[in-house]
């Protein structure tokens, strides 16, 4: 398998059937829209990863809501919890995602079945919208690439690893970044760092590689980069990425927008440039 395309979609936040988040967006009918266009890509996904926040509450009935809507995907799904997910619900509602359990406090995990690994970290710290990682956790992740050294891997967490200018987002980011930060440099075949909790695409330099976030299926969170800007959100176009790994060249991430568009249209006719 010389080729490798994963999925990123995050923060769902997946209510009880019928209610809306923040009592305007419907996001079970928002994710019910990116699974179909998922399915309807050219190039289907061998895999997508869920970068937390896929419910909004953590509720039980929340979760069955979550398992309905992806059903419809016939591709490995991967799970990861966000600050309004919860760890105990997660694993109850899907038992046969075994990777849920590889340990036991925190659901960290690594994805050892295609030429790319995935290891995930989970950020979460109960009752705080703000991330952090354990030591242990830390000491799990050295371990783990160290094991894996030189397969090129993607590193996943929900909390983006650097600040984004979006002040409000930035005072609940992840608290020792720096500490993650000198673990990913000292393994280079990370090839890129993937996180949520922005529900917008941003990109930067981090660990000596590439960190990008993913805007939702959803809603997404207000561009405004006064760092004393209200917490605020709007309808712009939703979204997911599509990670594509080659051997030879590394990933490239392009960044998908859900809906239906006029197109595609030729640029050529006849062999020349339309006039």
């Amino acid at each position: 398998m010389n080729r490798f395309l994963l999925a990123q979609v995050t923060d769902l936040h997946i209510k009880a059937e019928g209610k809306l988040s923040y009592r305007r967006v419907d996001t079970a009918g928002a994710l019910q829209r990116c699974v179909e266009h998922l399915l309807a890509l050219p190039q289907r996904p061998d895999a997508v990863i869920l970068t937390g926040d896929l419910t909004d509450f953590g509720r039980p009935e929340e979760y069955r809501q979550l398992a309905r809507w992806l059903a419809p995907l016939p591709m490995p799904c991967y799970l990861m919890p966000g600050n309004h997910d919860d760890r105990d619900g997660m694993r109850a509602a899907f038992p046969s995602h075994a990777y849920l359990r590889q340990r036991a406090e925190t659901i960290d995990y690594a994805i050892d079945d295609w030429p790319v690994r995935l290891v995930a970290l989970d950020t979460v710290v109960p009752m705080r919208s703000g991330g952090a990682l354990a030591a242990h956790q830390l000491e799990w992740l050295e371990a783990t690439l160290a094991a894996g050294r030189p397969r090129p891997t993607i590193v996943a967490l929900h909390h983006p690893p650097f600040s984004t200018g979006i002040g409000h987002m930035d005072d609940i980011g992840l608290d020792n970044a720096a500490a993650l930060d000198a673990v990913i440099r000292r393994h280079p075949q990370v090839a890129l760092v993937i996180a949520g909790h922005l529900h917008r695409a941003i990109q930067t330099r981090f660990g000596g590689t590439i960190a990008s976030t993913c805007p939702s299926p959803a809603h997404q969170v207000a561009l405004d980069l006064d760092p004393r800007a209200a917490s605020r959100f709007v309808l712009e176009p939703p979204g997911f990425q599509l990670h594509l790994w080659r051997e030879g060249l590394g990933v490239v991430t392009h960044t998908a927008a859900i809906g239906r568009f006029d197109g595609p249209y030729p640029f050529y006719e006849g062999g020349k440039l339309i006039d």
